[in-house]
C-alpha cells in the first residue's frame, strides 16, 4: 500500500524536476498565449493560474471569507490541478496589507537548505558545475518546503474561517476528481524525467504508459487524505511524523541524485514575518517584498535609475517613443540584476547593504551609464554605493 502521503513526496521532488524541459531551465513550460478580457470589480478579484483554483478563492470570500482564507484554498487546489508548478512540497512569499492597521507585511515561507548542505553541492567529481538537469532532477535540488507554514502562519493573523474550511474545495476535488489542463497535459507530454519516478508514473500517466490527455478525470484520494489531516491537525500533521517521513524517506532514497533532507529538517522550520522593502518613485510609495526575495529590491533599484529619465516622453504613443522607454527599461534592469547578483543574498546569513543600494543619489549615478543612443557594451558590472561607507560584505 503506498504511503498517505506518497504523492506529497513526488511532488516535493518535482519541485527539483518540475516537469523539466529539454534545453529549458525552467519548471514550467510555455503552452501559448490566451487573450483575456479585462475585468472591473468594485468589491474584490481573484486570480489564479487554473479557473478550479480561483473559484474555490471565489467561493470562500462569497462565504465570507477574506483575501488570506482565500489564498489558502486558492493554494491547496493549484496544489492539486497544477503540481508542476505549484504545491505544498514547495515555498511561498506572502505580502499583505492590513487595511485597517494600515500595516503592510511580509511573510516568508521559502524552502530551506537541508542541515547537511555544503558549498559543494552541486559539483562535479571534476569540482566543476553540474549540467542543470544532472543536478536538478532528483532528491538533491529538494529543500525543507515551507508553503504550509506560513500560510498557516499569515491565516492564524489575519483570517477571518476556520482553517478546516478552507481545505474543503481541494478534498472534494481530489476525491471526486478533475478535468486535467492542457497546460498540465502539455507538461506532462513534454517531461523526459518525470516518468522515471514510479509514484509520478502511476499518478500522471495510463497504464500504457502513455501520459494523461487533456480532459481526463484525474483522482487523488492520498492527496486528499493529507490535507484532511492538516486541516484537523494544522501544518504540525505535514511536517512531524508520517507524512514528514514520508517526504524525507522518498528525498532520501530518490531514483537518481540521493537528498539528505531529514525529519529534523522538516520539523525544525520556521516561516518569518519580515519588513517589506519600499521606497519612493516620483509620487508613488512602492512596497515589495524583502530578501531573501531579490525583487523588490531590484524593481526599486530598476524604478530609482528611470527616476532620473523623462519616462513620459517614453509613453506608447509612437513606435519610437515605445522602443525608447523599452531601451531605458532594459539598460536598468541590466544594471540592478549586476548589483542583485553581488550583494543580495538571503540577510539570515549575509550582510546585505540594503539601505546603500536604494540610495537614490547611488541609482543616480548609476542612471548616468544608460545612454539614449545604444545599449551599454559588454555585460553590465555591478556599482560600488558610498553610501557602503567601511560595510563589508560577508557571513554573519
Amino acid at each position: 500500500m503506498q504511503p498517505v502521503a506518497g504523492l506529497i513526496a513526488v511532488l516535493a521532488l518535482a519541485a527539483g524536476c518540475a516537469l523539466a524541459q529539454q534545453g529549458q531551465q525552467a519548471p514550467g513550460i510555455a503552452t501559448g498565449f490566451a487573450a483575456k478580457q479585462a475585468v472591473k470589480t468594485k468589491q474584490f478579484a481573484i486570480a489564479a493560474a487554473n479557473p478550479l483554483a480561483a473559484q474555490a478563492g471565489y467561493d470562500i470570500i462569497k462565504r465570507g471569507g477574506n483575501a488570506m482564507d482565500a489564498a489558502v484554498a486558492v493554494q491547496m487546489v493549484l496544489n492539486l490541478v497544477e503540481p508542476q508548478s505549484s504545491g505544498i512540497g514547495g515555498g511561498a512569499f506572502i505580502m499583505h496589507y492590513d487595511a485597517r492597521a494600515k500595516k503592510l507585511a511580509a511573510f516568508d515561507g521559502r524552502e530551506t537548505a537541508p542541515s547537511a548542505a555544503r558549498p559543494d553541492r552541486f559539483l562535479g567529481a571534476d569540482g566543476k558545475p553540474m549540467q542543470f538537469y544532472d543536478a536538478v532532477v532528483g532528491g538533491r535540488s529538494v529543500g525543507t518546503p515551507g508553503t504550509l507554514r506560513v500560510l498557516e502562519l499569515a491565516q492564524r493573523r489575519h483570517g477571518r474561517l476556520k482553517w478546516a474550511s478552507l481545505f474543503e474545495p481541494a478534498i472534494l476535488l481530489a476525491e471526486n476528481g478533475f478535468a486535467v489542463s492542457p497546460r498540465l497535459a502539455a507538461s506532462i507530454a513534454a517531461d523526459k524525467y518525470l516518468s522515471r519516478q514510479e509514484a509520478a508514473r502511476r499518478y500522471f500517466y495510463n497504464s500504457d504508459g502513455s501520459p494523461l490527455k487533456a480532459g481526463q478525470l484525474l483522482k487523488n484520494p492520498e492527496f486528499a487524505a493529507v490535507l484532511r489531516r492538516v486541516a484537523q491537525e494544522g501544518a504540525d500533521a505535514f511536517y512531524k511524523g508520517e507524512i514528514a517521513r514520508d517526504i524525507a524517506a522518498a528525498v532520501r532514497h530518490a531514483p537518481n541524485n540521493l537528498g539528505d533532507l531529514s525529519e529534523a529538517d522538516i520539523a525544525g522550520y520556521e516561516a518569518k514575518v519580515r519588513e517589506p522593502v519600499c521606497g519612493n518613485y516620483r509620487a508613488h510609495r512602492v512596497c515589495g517584498f524583502p530578501l531573501p526575495s531579490s525583487g523588490g529590491m531590484t524593481v526599486l533599484q530598476i524604478l530609482g535609475m528611470l527616476e532620473n529619465f523623462d519616462m513620459a516622453a517614453s509613453r506608447p504613443s509612437s513606435s519610437a517613443a515605445t522602443l525608447m522607454g523599452v531601451h531605458l527599461f532594459a539598460e536598468a534592469g541590466k544594471l540592478a540584476y549586476a548589483d542583485r547578483s553581488l550583494y543580495m543574498a538571503d540577510p539570515d546569513f549575509v550582510k546585505v547593504p540594503v539601505a546603500a543600494l536604494l540610495d537614490k543619489a547611488y541609482l543616480a549615478e548609476r542612471a548616468e551609464l544608460i545612454r539614449h543612443s545604444g545599449a551599454m557594451a559588454g555585460a553590465a558590472s555591478p556599482g560600488v554605493p558610498k553610501a557602503m561607507g567601511k560595510l563589508s560584505l560577508g557571513a554573519r
